[in-house]
């Protein structure tokens, strides 16, 4: 017998479980479909600045990139997403929306955001990819060596520091941003069973 029969033998239940095992099984399958129909799992695939917003966190951020200079020409992928090739832009992706979907889940999501390790270099890359032909190569030395001073790593970002988000610091820096909605997973029928207003 190959060894894949006799996985399949030891996974399969015993015949008075298989109904049970079934129903539990399609049970499970169904919330999986549901829980990433409902969070609009698909539109986090694309570069839409609306799937950024689709949790409330993000409205400042949103808010004052609209506004800046980058939101006339990029979206938030362009510089918070690895570029060099589809596979490590599709992985930070996942890696990203999986830490952020269990924070905000389980509601431990800061009061103030702060990049990561990754996002940083992910950022740092893309400010040189989008203008490495405006940045003097004196400039562009500086950027990746090391502080005589604190020996650790410059970002562009420490001078540009209000680059595009602003003074943005909270949830509150922007209490009453306007940003766009995805339009909304759940089902009219559902929305009208449980009296949702939008």
């Amino acid at each position: 017998m190959s060894r894949l029969k006799k996985l399949i033998n030891i996974l399969k239940p015993a015949p008075g479980w298989r109904t049970i095992a079934s129903i539990t099984g399609g049970i499970i399958v169904g919330l999986g479909i549901y829980i990433l129909y409902i969070s609009n799992a698909v539109s986090y695939i694309s570069d839409d600045p609306r799937a950024c917003v689709n949790c409330h966190i993000m409205s400042p951020q949103f808010a004052t990139w609209e506004r800046s200079s980058h939101g006339r020409d990029t979206n938030c992928n362009d510089c918070h997403v690895p570029h060099d090739n589809f596979f490590r832009k599709y992985y930070f992706k996942a890696n990203d929306g999986l830490r952020h979907a269990t924070m905000f889940t389980l509601r431990m999501e800061p009061q103030v955001i702060r990049i990561k390790e990754a996002g940083k270099k992910a950022v740092q890359e893309n400010c040189i990819r989008c203008h490495s032909n405006n940045i003097h190569p004196i400039a562009l030395r500086a950027i990746s060596a090391k502080s005589i001073f604190d020996e650790g790593d410059r970002y562009c970002w420490d001078c540009h520091r209000e680059v595009p988000h602003g003074r943005v610091n909270s949830l509150t820096s922007a209490p009453y941003a306007r940003v766009p909605r995805l339009n909304p997973a759940m089902p009219e029928w559902l929305q009208e069973f449980f009296n949702i207003k939008d």
